[in-house]
């Protein structure tokens, strides 16, 4: 359902309150939202039915056109959770078959490209400083490229470009691994930066700071958990997107003890009935927050039985439906129920298990639950009751960090050789190809307008044709 129970009235007559709270919340147009506005009034002085009222609205602020394919906002896609809606996208490639074009990159990195219409964004490390890139989607031409941090640094699998960039299709904002988060618009102005390490204190992550930000309405949200390298308490911040000025500011206390406080994950949306929650994964615990307040609203523990001192967390929070999923170090993954408060480790733990990844972020739809661990071995799960559909599955021998995508019924995963296996999505496993690119990768595929774009040590290709119609 578009919305729930708490949207009607008596008769099934749209509270008009909760629909413009709804629709403000999807990011409409400016037509659209001056047909809503123009609307209300029709819709307020006529007891319209639910169904018939809020169709009126949708042909009015949705005529007909050809489908639009999807932009790439954040690291997880549009809706946050890997998931793409796109069809009719490649299942073959390789350095030299079914590209568009690749641009050369200085090196590797962990953050993910991220699309809107004709603009690609990265984040980009050099070994020494760290820029914001934005590309013509339509050839990889550079258009402009600006600085944020200098102070690149290198530890394993981390350098400071790690946090993918997010956008709002009219500014986009970046974080690096030096705590410097800048805004700009699509021309390259710089709007604002912030320094969060020379406001709040030095990060102490054990490998760098990772996790990128979270973008909901007028509000970015930044999560620093950590302790590893530093007394200092965990903390979430909410930044204005307009000011770069702090909103709220609270912090996260654990138990957690060692390199157990770090948390590389990047903060997810849950969206359930009536409330927005922001979801945080670290410390041992999962966490629910509210978004105007950052005041905590629910806590699980559960995630570090056994106490070991080394359960720092990389993989993020999934959040699908009223489902919430939280991978630790391997074992166990949680899933939880939304719509608690205080203590939910026992009360809304829906299933859990064993199966769970290090570094790649699981995906679902809703039906069935994909993970592939570090291995390149696969586990589905029935995604409401954790009823194992298959497992032990295993791809191309390799390590894998980069996180799944789901799209066209069909999973995408690649190992950190550049080879990206493809199967089928659902019940039974059948794989569909295997795309090599022969180099060293940890950043996640991004889908866009009939394209996927996957970012190696050397390059970024863009995969396939671009269709801006695709759907």
């Amino acid at each position: 359902m578009l919305f729930g129970r708490a949207c009607l009235q008596s008769g099934s007559v749209i509270k008009l309150s909760c629909i413009s709270k709804m629709f403000s919340r999807r990011g409409l147009t400016m037509m659209q939202r001056q047909v809503w506005n123009s609307s209300q009034y029709v819709l307020a002085s006529t007891r319209f039915s639910a169904w018939p009222a809020l169709v009126a609205f949708i042909v009015m602020a949705f005529p007909a056109q050809a489908p639009a394919g999807e932009n790439w906002p954040h690291w997880r896609g549009p809706a946050g959770n890997g998931v793409a809606t796109e069809t009719n996208l490649p299942t073959t490639w390789g350095v030299d078959t079914n590209v568009s074009w690749k641009v050369e990159m200085p090196a590797w990195t962990g953050s993910t490209p991220i699309i809107w219409r004709d603009h690609v964004f990265l984040n980009v490390a050099d070994g020494t400083n760290i820029s914001l890139w934005c590309l013509d989607r339509a050839n990889g031409a550079v258009r402009w490229t600006r600085q944020l941090s200098d102070g690149d640094r290198r530890a394993r699998k981390q350098n400071m470009s790690s946090p993918s960039p997010v956008t709002n299709g009219e500014h986009v904002y970046v974080m690096t691994g030096t705590g410097v988060l800048t805004a700009f618009d699509f021309e390259g102005r710089q709007l604002w930066m912030r320094d969060i390490q020379a406001s709040y204190g030095a990060f102490g992550l054990n490998w760098g700071y990772a996790s990128s930000p979270l973008l909901v309405d007028d509000g970015i949200y930044v999560q620093v958990v950590h302790g590893m390298r530093t007394d200092d308490p965990s903390y979430l911040l909410r930044i204005d997107q307009q000011s770069g000025e702090t909103v709220w500011r609270v912090e996260r206390p654990s138990d957690a003890r060692r390199e157990s406080p770090d948390s590389y994950t990047t903060p997810a949306l849950l969206s359930y009935e009536a409330t927005r929650e922001l979801i945080i994964t670290g410390g041992d615990v999962v966490t629910g927050h509210s978004l105007d307040t950052g005041e905590e609203l629910w806590r699980a523990d559960g995630l570090n039985p056994d106490d070991n001192g080394a359960y720092r967390i990389i993989a993020s929070p999934v959040v699908y439906g009223g489902m919430i999923y939280a991978p630790t170090r391997v074992r166990p993954l949680l899933a939880l129920r939304a719509g608690g408060r205080g203590d939910i480790t026992t009360s809304h733990l829906v299933w859990k298990t064993d199966y769970g990844p290090d570094v790649p972020t699981p995906v679902t739809d809703g039906t069935f639950f994909y993970v592939v661990n570090d291995q390149g071995i696969v586990w589905v799960f029935d995604a409401q009751t954790g009823e194992e559909i298959y497992g032990r599955q295993r791809l191309r021998p390799g390590t894998y960090s980069a996180s799944p995508i789901l799209a066209d019924g069909k999973i995408y995963i690649t190992n950190e050789a550049g080879l990206t296996s493809v199967f089928r999505a659902g019940p039974q496993f059948e794989l569909l190809a295997e795309n090599d690119l022969e180099d060293y990768v940890l950043s996640s595929i991004a889908v866009s307008q009939g394209q996927l774009f996957l970012r190696t040590t050397t390059y970024l290709y863009a995969i396939g044709e671009h269709n801006p119609t695709a759907n």
